[in-house]
């Protein structure tokens, strides 16, 4: 038999007197727990609180004056000032080929013609300077044309010294004329400037380029000096003619050709009227002729009998036929007797080629058909009457105005 025996533990209740014994011990350490509080925040880091932003009030107040003001103002941007543009163009109309064609464009040529003209006083060969465009009258074939350009040019040379170097019967004869073609090569070497381009050739029978295009004056001079024992007889003189201004067409802008020669020719297979023709028609070509041999001829001249009477004939013709070549072309001829007139003369050549007025014009035959034009040119004063200059002495002055005889137009296939 189990028996069931209950404990029953009665409640303690603590006395009076313990309550107030406990009591003062709680109140010390809640004054030790707040002061301890500011300690422990300051050991820990204060985390910031969320700055929320303020936005303004957008809301219109109920009695309709402005709103809050505290948010960003933008201001509307003023406008630019309208330029005045132009309208646009009109579009281009568009045109239809007819079936079967092909665009294609016109082109027109207006030929225009340049002449160089030097005005030297006959008496001292002196350029003379002060002209106008309002002085200058052109004709082409006989009619008037207008200049429409006008300048005076004085530019670097490009030149060809173009010497006969061939022997003769005699040694007297032979030493004759080289001595002269020489003095005359040394005269125009001497009138030279840095920026001159000159080249040499020397023929008799055939051609030979002796001294190619150059600056330097000591390789002309060597060229010429090396010039002391000439090889055949013949004079080809058309022939070397020929192939100089063949040569010289390759080179742009005017180009000069000295000729130091007697003027005879003897074996060349181009004729007169052969070499006339290709000097009138190659341009920017002018050709300025010097005679050798003058004082011989002038002493055996009207000597031994029909042989003597022949060879008079012969440098006759060879004068003429250099005169001919010079004026052409626009150039000048000279016939010297003496080796001191060599410096004057290449002196009036450098001048002729330096100083020139330069005239250009539209033609009032504008037919590109390959024919030859003439050309004349005057001098005017303003009264269109032909122009007379003086010296200082009032006394009048004759002057050689220099041009080309005139040119051949060009042809349409060209």
């Amino acid at each position: 038999m189990l028996l069931n025996t209950e404990v029953v533990m009665p409640i303690m209740r603590p006395s009076v007197p313990v309550r107030r014994r406990f009591f003062p011990m709680l109140l010390l350490l809640a004054l030790l727990a707040s002061a301890a509080l500011p300690f422990c925040r300051a050991q820990a880091p204060a985390t910031p609180a969320p700055q929320q932003t303020q936005q303004p009030d957008q809301a219109t107040p109920d009695s309709g004056g402005p709103g809050a003001d505290t948010g960003v103002i933008a201001l509307p941007k003023k406008k630019e000032k309208d330029e005045d543009v132009p309208p646009p163009a009109p579009a281009a109309p568009k045109i239809k080929n007819p079936e079967g064609m092909s665009n294609f464009s016109l082109r027109v040529e207006v030929p225009e013609v340049t002449v160089d003209v030097g005005v030297l006083v006959e008496k001292t060969h002196q350029f003379l300077p002060g002209l106008k465009p309002g002085n200058f009258r052109v004709y082409e074939n006989g009619v008037a044309q207008k200049v429409t350009g006008f300048k005076r040019v004085e530019a670097p040379v490009t030149a060809l010294l173009l010497c006969e170097f061939a022997s003769r019967g005699n040694y007297y004869s032979t030493y004759n004329f080289i001595y002269d073609m020489r003095n005359a090569a040394f005269a125009f070497a001497q009138q030279l400037r840095p920026q001159d381009y000159v080249a040499m050739m020397t023929y008799d029978m055939r051609t030979q380029i002796v001294s190619d295009f150059t600056q330097d004056k000591r390789q002309l001079y060597e060229a010429i000096n090396s010039l002391r024992v000439p090889g055949f007889a013949e004079q080809n003189l058309f022939d070397a003619l020929y192939e100089a201004e063949d040569r010289l067409t390759r080179i742009e802008g005017r180009k000069y050709i000295i000729l130091i020669a007697s003027g005879r020719d003897t074996f060349s297979k181009i004729t007169l009227d052969k070499i006339m023709q290709k000097v009138k028609a190659t341009p920017d070509v002018t050709i300025f002729a010097v005679s050798t041999g003058g004082a011989m001829r002038a002493m055996t001249e009207g000597r031994g009998g029909l042989g003597g009477q022949m060879r008079d004939i012969d440098y006759l013709q060879a004068d003429n036929e250099m005169k001919t070549f010079a004026s052409v072309t626009g150039g000048m001829w000279f016939a010297p007797r003496f080796a001191g007139e060599m410096p004057d003369i290449f002196s009036t050549i450098n001048q002729n080629i330096r100083s020139k007025y330069q005239l250009v014009y539209h033609p009032t035959d504008a037919k590109q058909d390959g024919t030859y034009r003439k050309l004349r040119v005057e001098l005017v004063d303003e009264e269109g009457q032909p122009l007379r200059i003086q010296d200082e002495k009032k006394k009048p002055l004759k002057y050689d105005i220099i041009a080309r005889d005139g040119y051949r137009a060009k042809q349409e296939v060209e």
